[in-house]
């Protein structure tokens, strides 16, 4: 709790014309080596917790901890609350000073506060799910017909949030039977329904169906399986721990219920490298095992005085494995000519960091978020009785007077991030076979750089649908670890890569965003690239130095080109613009860009302002300094 001050204000430091000079280290000594595998947070709440207080803290292992470590947590004064053993984890509450002495032992790798939770358009058109829904194929010279529907039958979505209304018309099938095929509580108020109203509008644009309105508010992925894990409870505030044990979950059942996304509309600040957090190699572990996991980059777009502000992307966003979304404001059009980043996103870098045995921090500097979807004013469903609606009345958007039929406004990363985790389910059914590396790059190079906007604002561009599964039907179904690198991506030629939507034409990214570059060339489709195989992250691709890097030729081939500098976008593509930031930047440490640094906006007045004084309603960290951990919306925009 004190915490979320001192890391506030260490993000407020320099002008916008200091950006290439403030690169200093920090100079803090670390009192022992064992500090190293403290987090920072946790180090400083430590100074002033005050005797006979209770510490409840995450621990990861290197290895599988047995009945030694529990007597001595014991002998300490401490207890193992929760056991994770798919990710080799355990939540232990214990006195202050016996953290010390846990950090200790050689098969700790990393303690941390079990830091607590709270909630942080016509997007099937917009985004162009609409144009690829329904697509017929003839064969036998047109004699023989048949029809493919592209809604996400057979995927499992798992929703990590404040419940699913399982109730709501949003989630039935053609049979009037629910989606939602498995719930499950992780906060202890053993419940799974949706009291606090952000899960069951999170699902609905992940997967609500055409049942409401004639099917104007169709989410992306409308025939889905839902997995509904609840992890934030009535207040919608959950734990660190509740979240691994749901991830945990997802790993034990992932086969069961054939999950292949996991959607994280919510986010803790982002502390500890994402070598150390734990919500981060929790990711990591998920996307190894073949699940797409998709997180909110979170809504600190701009400070109290509206004013543009960098370097607040959230946990675990600053995952590199991660797809992480960014929210764009689509001003209430299908065509996607006046789109932009909303003002309230969060942008990169990522500022997440270790600290070394001399006490000197490396900050991680990843260019995020990965891309952008439609976030601003987006109509879903409504839980019975939800307390977002009845505080807030005013966003109820007047669809229906049933109460299993009620529909409402919310605006944030979060509303963003599962039209992203939708599109990874349809490009799943589409062709089952895809890493979760491949999703992600499909969804970057087919997604539409946004003009005047640069990489950190909004990765490599705006999700286009129709583009993504037109690419993702091209990928071979036939690759594996064995497969070589340069052998051929595709079973054809390369789709052009354009898309029409809404009457407005616009070329694709055709390129990705790798940790401090981005990587261009027709290579990274027609050719396959050791790095979309599972174990590897996108950004391995990439040979870094301290102020260059280099493509990895064991990794990707001669065909993919690095761009030297983050760009703010021309529209034409990935690298088309102006040159923002020089991507050498991002590979030293110390003080940067990031830093909470206020520049000039350019964004329309209007786009996200927020109700009363600027507050984003159900914002944990302006509505309680004791939230730190929030699904970052809950942003109640007009």
């Amino acid at each position: 709790m004190i915490f979320s001050k001192l890391y506030s204000a260490t993000l407020r430091l320099a002008p916008f014309a200091m950006l290439a000079c403030l690169l200093a280290a920090g100079t803090a000594r670390a009192q022992s080596v064992n500090s190293a595998k403290i987090s920072p947070d946790l180090s400083a709440g430590l100074r002033k917790t005050n005797s006979g207080k209770r510490v409840n803290a995450i621990v990861q292992f290197n290895r599988t901890p047995g009945r030694v470590l529990e007597n001595l947590l014991l002998n300490l004064g401490g207890k193992v609350t929760l056991k994770l053993r798919n990710l080799n984890i355990q939540a232990v509450s214990l006195p202050p000073e016996a953290v010390e002495a846990l950090a200790a032992r050689d098969d700790v790798r990393y303690v941390s506060l079990d830091r607590p939770a709270a909630a942080a358009g016509h997007v099937s058109t917009t985004t162009g799910t609409d144009a690829v829904r329904v697509q017929t194929t003839y064969s036998l010279l047109g004699l023989i017909q048949t029809t493919t529907v592209y809604d996400g039958s057979g995927v499992g979505i798992a929703i990590l949030d404040s419940g699913i209304d399982a109730n709501h018309t949003s989630f039935k099938n053609d049979l009037g039977a629910t989606r939602v095929v498995a719930s499950q509580d992780f906060t202890g108020e053993n419940r799974t329904d949706d009291p606090y109203g952000h899960g069951t509008h999170v699902a609905s644009i992940a997967a609500g169906n055409d049942q409401i309105s004639s099917g104007a508010y169709t989410g992306i992925a409308s025939n889905a399986r839902l997995v509904n894990l609840r992890v934030l409870n009535s207040q919608g505030v959950g734990t660190t721990s509740g979240l691994l044990a749901a991830l945990d979950w997802v790993l034990t059942y992932r086969a069961f219920h054939n999950i292949r996304v996991v959607n994280l509309s919510l986010g803790t600040p982002a502390v500890d490298s994402y070598r150390d957090d734990p919500l981060c190699q929790a990711a990591r572990r998920l996307v190894d095992a073949g699940v797409v996991v998709v997180a909110a980059a979170g809504n600190e777009g701009k400070d109290g005085n509206g004013q543009k502000i960098y370097g607040q992307i959230h946990s675990p966003g600053n995952e590199p494995s991660v797809i992480t979304v960014g929210a764009s404001n689509s001003f209430g059009t299908d065509a996607r000519g006046d789109d932009a980043v909303t003002t309230y996103s969060s942008r990169g870098p990522t500022r997440s960091f270790w600290t070394d045995a001399a006490g000197v921090r490396h900050y991680d500097n990843l260019i995020k978020p990965d891309v952008t979807a439609p976030g601003n004013k987006v109509v879903g469903a409504a839980g019975a009785g939800n307390y977002i609606l009845a505080t807030h009345p005013e966003l109820n958007a007047n669809v229906s007077t049933y109460t299993t039929r009620r529909m409402m406004y919310m605006s944030g990363s979060s509303m963003a991030t599962p039209i992203a985790a939708g599109a990874a389910a349809l490009l799943l059914q589409v062709n089952p076979q895809l890493t979760p590396n491949v999703v992600k790059m499909i969804l970057m190079y087919t997604a539409q750089p946004l003009a005047g906007f640069n990489m950190l604002e909004q990765g490599a561009g705006e999700i286009n649908v129709e583009g993504a599964v037109r690419l993702a039907k091209l990928v071979r179904s036939d690759l594996t670890q064995f497969t070589s690198v340069g052998a051929p991506l595709l079973t054809g030629a390369a789709p052009q890569p354009e898309t029409t939507l809404a009457g407005q034409h616009f070329s694709w990214a055709r390129g990705l965003i790798l940790n401090h570059a981005y990587a261009t060339g027709t290579d990274l489709v027609t050719k396959y690239q050791r790095v979309y195989g599972a174990g590897f992250v996108l950004g391995d691709g990439v040979v870094e130095g301290q102020s260059e890097q280099s493509a990895n030729t064991e990794l990707m081939t001669n065909g993919v080109a690095l761009g030297p500098a983050v760009m703010t976008s021309d529209g034409t593509g990935l690298g088309g613009g102006a040159i923002f930031l020089d991507a050498s930047l991002l590979l030293g440490d110390g003080i940067m860009i990031g830093d909470g640094i206020m520049i000039g906006d350019g964004i329309m007045i209007g786009d996200g302002i927020m109700i009363g004084d600027g507050i984003m309603i159900g914002d944990g960290f302006l509505r309680a300094q004791s939230i730190l951990l929030r699904g970052d919306d809950t942003a109640c925009m007009r």
